[in-house]
Parts: C-alpha cells; sequence; structure tokens
C-alpha cells in the first residue's frame, strides 16, 4: 500500500480506493500531537482495516489512552486492540489487504514487482507485530507482579529479537543501495525513500529497548542479560534521533521520547552519573525545531514547561503548564499531568495555598494514585496551617489506599498515617514537602531563598523520629547552596541515624550514597566515596525506593568506571 497515492474514505465504505497509509497514518500522529485526539481517533478507527500500519496506528491510539489513565478497561481495550493488529500483520489472509494487493498484483506488468512490494509489506508488519509485543509487555509490567514480570519478560525477548533482525536487515539493503550506481535506484525494488522510513520505523523500537533497558535496576540486569538484552543508551538515543527525523508514523513519538528522556528521566535518575542537566540543550533545541510543525500542541508546551522548571524559572514554567492545561480543553489526562507539575512548581516556590488547590483537584478527579494525591493535598494543607483540614485528609488516604504493590502509595500510606496525630504541628507538614521534593529530586528546582527558608523550618524541628530525615534534607539542601562542608556533616550525622530506621526506612541508604557521591568529588576522598555508595548498594535491603536509588548508585560507579579509564 505504501507505493499507492493518497485518498480520503468514509467509515462505511469498504476502502478499496489507494491510499498511501504511510503518510495518513504519519498525518494520524501529528493530529494527535496537536490536540486532536478525538479526530486523530475517528481517522485510525476508519481506515483499521485497511493496512496492519493503520491498524497499528488505532492500536497506538488505544495503548496511549490506557497509560494515560491506568483505568481497568481501557488497558483491556488496548490489549485486546493490539492482539487484533498482531493477528492481523500474522495472517497471510488480511483482508482487505489482500484484495488490494491483488489488484497491484494484475496491474503491474512484471510479477517481480509484487514480490518486492511484499517485502517492504513484510518488513513493515515484522515491525509492527515487535512493537506490539512491547505494547503488550508495558501493560502486563502494569499490573506489578511477578508472573507478570516473567511473562512480560519474555514477551520482550520476542520482540528485541525481531527488531533487531529487522533493524540490521534494513541497514544491510541501505547499505546496498548506497553502493548502486545511480542513488534513485531501487534496490531489491524498495526505494530509498521507502528504505529510510522503515528505517525510521525500526528505529523507534529498537532505541526505545536499548534506552529502556539501559536504565533497569542493577540487581535486575542479571535476569535481563538472561533474556539477551542489550542496554546501549547512547545507541537507544541515536536510533530515536533517526526515527525523529524520518517520514515514519513514529517520527513525531520519537521526538516526544526524546523529550520525556531530557526533561523527565535523566534529571530524575541522575544517568550521567551528576546532577548536571546535560539533557536540556537538546530538548531547547528539539522544541524549537518543532515548534512550526506542533504550534497549539499541549504536550509540546507541557515539555517546554519541564525545561523552564528544570533551569529554576518557575514562574515560566507555571504559565506553560497553565497554556498546557487550557490546550488539553479535551485530554482530561493531559490536564492531569498539567496539574500534577502546577502543583509541583507551587511546591517548589512553597505557595502551599496553590499546590494544595491542584492535588486536591486531582484527588478529586483522577481515577489512579488518589491515595498519593490525598497526602500531597494534606501535607500542602497542613503547611498552611490548616491542621485539622489536613488530618481529616490524612484519614482518607486509607480509604484510597488501593495498589498494595504501588512503593509510591504504601509511602503515601504509612506517612500518613504518622502525621493523622490531634496535635500534628505544621513544621511536620512542610517538613514532608520538602521530603516529598528531595525524593523527586526536585530541590536543586528551588530558589536560593526558598532553601534557605527550608533550612530554617528544620533547624526549628525538635521531633526524634524525624532526626535522620531532617538531617538528610539539610544535608541535600546544603549541597544544592554548594555549602559542601555543611552537607557532608549533615550527610555524615544521618547515615548514623538509627532512631528513624523503622519510620524513615530509606534514610541510611540514601543519605550512605549522598555522602558517597560527595567524596568522590575529591581526589583524597574518592575511594572512601566508592566505598559508601557500594555500602549503599549492598548493606540495605526491602527500604522505600529502593529501585531508584539502585539505579542512581549504578549510573554513579559506572561513572567512576568512565573517568578511570585512559
Amino acid at each position: 500500500s505504501n507505493n499507492t497515492t493518497a485518498g480520503t474514505a468514509s467509515s462505511s465504505n469498504t476502502h478499496t480506493e489507494r491510499i498511501n497509509d504511510a503518510e495518513l497514518a504519519l498525518k494520524g500522529i501529528n493530529m494527535l500531537l496537536n490536540n486532536g485526539f478525538k479526530e486523530s481517533d475517528e481517522l485510525f478507527k476508519t481506515y483499521r482495516n485497511y493496512s496492519p500500519l493503520m491498524s497499528f496506528g488505532a492500536s497506538f491510539v488505544s495503548f496511549l489512552n490506557a497509560m494515560m489513565t491506568f483505568e481497568e478497561e481501557k488497558m483491556q481495550m488496548a490489549f485486546e486492540d493490539l492482539k487484533a493488529t498482531e493477528r492481523l500483520c500474522e495472517s497471510d489472509n488480511a483482508g482487505v489487504i489482500e484484495t488490494i494487493k491483488n489488484k497491484i498484483k494484475r496491474s503491474v506488468s512484471n510479477n517481480n514487482n509484487f514480490l518486492k512490494i511484499k517485502s517492504v509489506d513484510r518488513l513493515q508488519r515484522q515491525i509492527i507485530i515487535a512493537d506490539c509485543q512491547v505494547y503488550l509487555a508495558v501493560l502486563s509490567f502494569i499490573k506489578q507482579e511477578l508472573a507478570a514480570y516473567i511473562k512480560g519478560g519474555w514477551i520482550l525477548r520476542k520482540a528485541w529479537k525481531m527488531y533487531n533482525k529487522c533493524y540490521n536487515d534494513i541497514t544491510h539493503l541501505q547499505e546496498g543501495s548506497k553502493r548502486r550506481p545511480s542513488p534513485s535506484q531501487r534496490f531489491d525494488g524498495i526505494s530509498p525513500e521507502a528504505l529510510d522510513r522503515l528505517k525510521g520505523s525500526v528505529s523507534f523500537g529498537y532505541g526505545l529497548f536499548h534506552l529502556c533497558i539501559s536504565m533497569v535496576p542493577p540487581h535486575l540486569l542479571k535476569i535481563v542479560n538472561l533474556l539477551g538484552f542489550p542496554g546501549d543508551r547512547l545507541q537507544g538515543l541515536s536510533a530515536l534521533t533517526y526515527a525523529s527525523e524520518s517520514k515514519d508514523m513514529k517520527a513525531p513519538l520519537a521526538t516526544l521520547a526524546l523529550l520525556w528522556y531530557h526533561t523527565v528521566v535523566q534529571p530524575f535518575f541522575a544517568l550521567d552519573g551528576t546532577d548536571t542537566l546535560a539533557g536540556l540543550t537538546e530538548a531547547k533545541s528539539i522544541l524549537k525545531q518543532r515548534e512550526a510543525i506542533y504550534p497549539n500542541s499541549s504536550l509540546f508546551m507541557f515539555f517546554k514547561g519541564r525545561v523552564q522548571r528544570l533551569e529554576c524559572q518557575i514562574s515560566s514554567a507555571l504559565t506553560s503548564f497553565s497554556d498546557a492545561l487550557d490546550l488539553a480543553s479535551d485530554q482530561r489526562e493531559i490536564q492531569h499531568v498539567c496539574l500534577y507539575e502546577i502543583g509541583w512548581c507551587s511546591m517548589i516556590e512553597l505557595s502551599y495555598k496553590e499546590a494544595y488547590r491542584a492535588f486536591e483537584r486531582l484527588k478529586s478527579e483522577s481515577r489512579w494514585s488518589q491515595c498519593y494525591y490525598a497526602y500531597l493535598t494534606g501535607v500542602c494543607q497542613g503547611a498552611t496551617g490548616d491542621l485539622d483540614g489536613a488530618v481529616a485528609v490524612f484519614k482518607d488516604v486509607q480509604k484510597l489506599f488501593k495498589r498494595k504493590n504501588n512503593q509510591i502509595e504504601l509511602f503515601s500510606l504509612k506517612r500518613a498515617e504518622k502525621l493523622r496525630s490531634p496535635s500534628l504541628p505544621r513544621e511536620l507538614c512542610i517538613l514532608s514537602v520538602i521530603e516529598i521534593l528531595y525524593l523527586w529530586k526536585a530541590l536543586s528546582n528551588c530558589s536560593t531563598a526558598k532553601l534557605q527558608t527550608m533550612i530554617q523550618v528544620l533547624q526549628g524541628i525538635d521531633d526524634a523520629s524525624s532526626a535522620g530525615l531532617k538531617n538528610l534534607l539539610l544535608g541535600a539542601i546544603n549541597k544544592c547552596l554548594h555549602n559542601t562542608k555543611d552537607a557532608i556533616q549533615f550527610f555524615h550525622l544521618a547515615v548514623r541515624d538509627e532512631v528513624g530506621r523503622l519510620t524513615n526506612s530509606y534514610v541510611q541508604p540514601y543519605s550512605c550514597y549522598e555522602l558517597g557521591c560527595m567524596l568522590l568529588n575529591s581526589p583524597e576522598t574518592a575511594g572512601k566515596g566508592r566505598m559508601l555508595l557500594l555500602q549503599a548498594k549492598e548493606d540495605y535491603a526491602g527500604y522505600d525506593f529502593e529501585n531508584r536509588l539502585h539505579v542512581r548508585i549504578h549510573s554513579a560507579l559506572a561513572s567512576v568506571r568512565a573517568a578511570a579509564q585512559p
């Protein structure tokens, strides 16, 4: 179908007219990114049975809806849609597709040409099957059960083998094409343009695979290696960049994946081994290049806000998130992501009332993580001084707790139980706000004045069970203020805290990690720093956000190894 001309069809006909499904699929995804969610959904549903590519487009939109809502029925629908696309790609008798192929077959004089059209279609189908496998694995992982992880792992293994084979086959064909006497000549019946698009198509999944596997917690890497996955971050970024510049329907998705990596993943996991904001230059460049194509995209406006937040331009970030919220008027899930960021930026500014309003709205509107949103609402309400209101909300957290395997909800439940006391002091609510900012790596986005205000509040807290947490947070704030000596002193105190070990189980391993990272910066103490990182990795287990810390330790140790190489 890639060699046919563009056209349109209504949902009532059989779509036998000839269209360019690659162009139409790209148009559908661009619609999606320019806030045309309903129009995109309708377009893909109309052409769902036209070709594997359009079927995949429809299934992808379904998957995206599931990922944004986490609603059980939408996840089930996405699962069924993806399976239907997979079956369509695997069948030799793909309904309308075969009818179109037979028309092409009859219309060409040389039967060889038809076989060559089939080779494009075969590669396209293999890539789509691999894509479906990955999304099915993601839906499986969301269940957070051991059996689901094992099943998901084997699904991913199958997908990886297909990606790897397609990627190598297409690269081989491209190299052969370049060796032809005339660059415009078709190689094996496939035009260079078709090859470039197919390479873009496979590069999205291939790149995302490399990128995601490179972020797997180290203690799971043995299992991952057993399944035969690699995890080369740079290769992943390179493949995603190629995909983002192609004419395939996944080009805009690759662009979003790069923005997500540079503005969310890299700063959160400290993937470069430090806290430098290395990806911001790339993110700003991508946003500038795509400005004309997505002038009113709520998603691009959202990522603009993320960049501004990471550059500590909090008032500009709040404007961008508010604009994105307005632009996403028809898309509740994107509105929720924007509200979440508005809440965060307000916490960074210590504007507790504004943060409370954003989280309160999320608590009432969102269908997932209500327990977590209730906790955030409570601490912000308590920080404003409304302690009775806060205690009432903390009691709600217990009722809203649903997912026993979710570490964020478990953390929210434990913290809310501690703060339900009728004699709750306001300072403990502010301590909880600062703790959240620390755990989500947002302290570095705070201004010097706000950080100094936090130090004053923390120094006034005299609660024995919170002593270790207080010292960890004072260390982290002093680190942001570049008060190295004070930061090291507070981290030392936090590492030695045994009293709060039961209530704040993550404090010691996180303090150990923080202290280790600081000592790595000086040649005289680098050996001690490395030893502390290994201690944080090996001496503690079963604490809150353990996987998250393991990823950071892994990155820090990898940086040490890289620096040691000549």
